[in-house]
């Protein structure tokens, strides 16, 4: 640790009800998603980072584009500060958030403080790294101008299509060329450095038969038969992925969930179409077009046992698993140096279950990891589930680590 390590703490210590009071601020507007109208909170978000003095740039994304995608308004915020000749290092938190749904005991968008943890939709997941990154950057510009050598750039990435995939957040930033960092973290967990996580396909099948009177159903081909056929054997398949074993530690196996099922006409008619959806989650070590044809393919087989059944399949994501490289180690070293002594224990690193926008930086090349303010686990701060909240203490400690991390990088 080095006296401007010190100084970076210090200047972040002396400013976190500052960060607790702008990340309430973000907590207190809606970003739901759906219905995914977003550019409000990037309006409040861009207010708050330009008071910190930040010059902000706001890339709106075509309206006809975000409709296509089922969304409403996406705006992509950037923020460049340049110290010097060197790597640009991107940090990037997204703003949209899961509706809270039901069996909240506080306002989803009252950013309640009590005990240490402030509760709302999206204060861990993930608009606490609004507020981490946002004020380690701050503190490196005041330590910049206080004489601490830097050499290079940060970039801020406050993007709002997380929760649809990101193909309109990060994924837009890189192939519109408005970024192309060095190194880029994105927002994650305090007690471990991700460098892995799961892929993702989402497939929507429509199982079509033919409508009939259901006192004579003899006379129509029943959709929704063939449909529960389909299904008990997806839910027969799950079975076998669990052998499929992963060797990232917090991964272990591929999972297959059917999300979403809706079709008939009425009792007494024979459904004449079924709709269902499947999220299969994929390991570091698959291949995702594999993975994809597979899954068409195990459906179509299933569907020509039932005579009269047709079958159409569209694919809603592919997302592809994020996969440990070597160029990841720099991240990883200065994360984990900073974050084991500023948290007092082993910051392993990990992967997780899930997917994230991590993985459109990874495609573009860009050595990315995630690391972030929250717990050691995703339940542990019931992201996605009512009373999701965050430990101020967290958001304090990987702030100083970020900045002390990114500090190093810059060097």
């Amino acid at each position: 640790m080095t006296t401007a390590h010190t100084a970076l703490e210090h200047w972040l210590d002396a400013r976190h009800a500052e960060a607790v009071a702008f990340l309430a601020e973000l907590v207190k507007v809606p970003s739901d998603t759906p219905p995914g109208d977003n550019a409000p909170h990037a309006q409040r978000a861009t207010a708050l980072l330009t008071a910190m003095g930040f010059e902000v740039e706001r890339h709106e994304v075509p309206a006809a584009t975000v409709a296509e995608a089922g969304l409403r308004s996406v705006t992509n915020l950037v923020i460049r500060h340049r110290f010097g000749e060197g790597p640009t290092v991107a940090l990037n938190a997204h703003g949209d958030v899961v509706p809270p749904g039901g069996g909240w005991t506080r306002d989803p968008y009252g950013a309640q403080v009590q005990d240490g943890r402030m509760y709302g939709r999206g204060v861990a997941v993930s608009k606490s790294d609004f507020a981490t990154y946002a004020f380690a950057l701050a503190a490196l510009k005041a330590a910049h101008a206080q004489g601490t050598a830097l050499r290079g750039s940060v970039e801020l990435h406050f993007t709002y299509d997380e929760e649809m995939g990101g193909e309109l957040g990060p994924a837009w930033l890189l192939a519109n060329g408005i970024t192309k960092p060095d190194f880029a973290i994105c927002a994650g967990f305090s007690y471990g450095i991700v460098t892995a996580h799961n892929g993702c396909l989402q497939l929507e099948a429509v199982v079509q038969g033919r409508a009939a009177h259901a006192a004579i159903p003899q006379s129509g081909v029943d959709a929704l038969h063939a449909a529960v056929a389909l299904l008990n054997e997806l839910y027969a398949s799950r079975d076998a992925l669990t052998r499929i074993r992963s060797q990232v530690p917090g991964i272990t196996h591929p999972t297959l969930n059917v999300g979403r099922i809706e079709g008939g006409v009425h009792t007494n008619v024979v459904p004449d179409r079924v709709m269902f959806r499947v999220d299969r989650r994929i390991v570091p070590e698959e291949d995702s077009a594999q993975v994809e044809e597979a899954l068409r393919r195990a459906l179509e087989t299933a569907a020509g046992r039932h005579p009269g059944i047709a079958l159409r399949m569209r694919r809603l994501l592919l997302a592809d698993p994020l996969r440990p490289s070597p160029g990841q180690q720099p991240l990883v070293n200065a994360l984990q140096r900073h974050g084991t002594r500023i948290f007092g224990e082993p910051i392993p690193v990990q992967g997780v279950p899930l997917y994230t926008d991590a993985r459109h930086y990874a495609r573009a090349g860009i050595p990315v990891v995630l690391y972030g303010a929250g717990p050691r686990t995703i339940e542990a701060s019931n992201a996605k589930r009512a009373d999701e909240n965050l430990l101020l203490e967290d958001l304090r400690k990987a702030t100083r680590t970020v900045a002390c991390a990114v500090a190093d990088l810059l060097s």
